[in-house]
């Protein structure tokens, strides 16, 4: 698992990458609840897996908790979840 925060210094905004490729349940889902708990407001998760349900599940996941679900892309055999964490002052 490889996670990469990236940060602006003109915005606080950051966006956090979560590589889970290879690893199958429940690890995608709790590396990304992690990532999801260190998160701040207005903050991107992008998260990289291969792991056929939790592409389903991750979604599922982030609409139970009130975060917002920017995409869900696959290519080949990977899939790339985009989620947004609510509260900044554009949302």
């Amino acid at each position: 698992m490889n996670y990469q925060i990236r940060g602006n210094q003109m915005e606080e905004k950051k966006t956090i990458k979560i590589n889970v490729t290879g690893e199958t349940c429940p690890v995608p889902l709790v590396e990304t609840r992690k990532a999801i708990r260190k998160a701040e407001a207005g903050d991107i998760i992008e998260i990289v897996g291969n792991h056929p349900p939790s592409k389903d599940e991750i979604p599922m996941a982030v609409e139970s908790l009130g975060l917002e679900l920017i995409s869900v892309e696959q290519k080949d055999d990977k899939w790339k979840i985009t989620i947004k964490i609510p509260g900044d002052a554009d949302g």
